[in-house]
């Protein structure tokens, strides 16, 4: 009975956990962006950019600003939690616009070479597109922080005790 207790107050306990929200509702928005931007651009709803990675706004870059500006916001921007998101997305968001980005250019120089041996040789194509220019970056930058501050705005109103 008491482990049972402590598995709801962990539930209860998570479910108000403003800053794993901001972050993944970031995400969600990002990768809502990018299907809409693809939607105007093709007139076709296409759903595998709920998941995709690459594109404008880096859903990648939407969740780790989320999450560090949330924190901030909610911890203090002097706190030690809130420099260890903010390294975090620092990271994440070079990591994105250089290895990343660079892996996708080599998968594409790896997948021309692919067609040019024919039908015959047994390699895979490799996903080209994994990372991200400087202005997907940034404008994943601007939904995370964006989406954070009018969440911890409307948070901080109506919910915070």
């Amino acid at each position: 009975m008491g482990s049972s207790i402590l598995h709801w107050n962990c539930l209860r306990e998570f479910s108000l956990n403003i800053c794993f929200f901001c972050a993944f509702f970031s995400w969600c928005t990002a990768q809502l962006i990018k299907l809409i931007i693809n939607f105007m651009r093709t007139r076709k709803i296409d759903l595998h950019y709920f998941h995709s990675t690459g594109s404008w706004p880096s859903a990648h870059s939407a969740t780790v600003s989320g999450l560090a500006t949330s924190i901030g916001l909610k911890e203090g921007f002097c706190s030690t939690l809130f420099a260890f998101a903010c390294t975090y997305a620092i990271i994440t968001m070079f990591d994105a616009c250089t290895l990343r980005l660079n892996s996708g250019k080599n998968a594409a120089a790896f997948n021309s070479l692919v067609k040019e041996l024919g039908k015959e040789n047994n390699y895979p194509f490799l996903k080209e597109k994994q990372g991200h220019t400087k202005s997907e970056v940034w404008g994943g930058l601007f939904v995370g922080v964006s989406f954070s501050l009018v969440a911890m705005s409307i948070w901080s109103k109506y919910f915070a005790q």
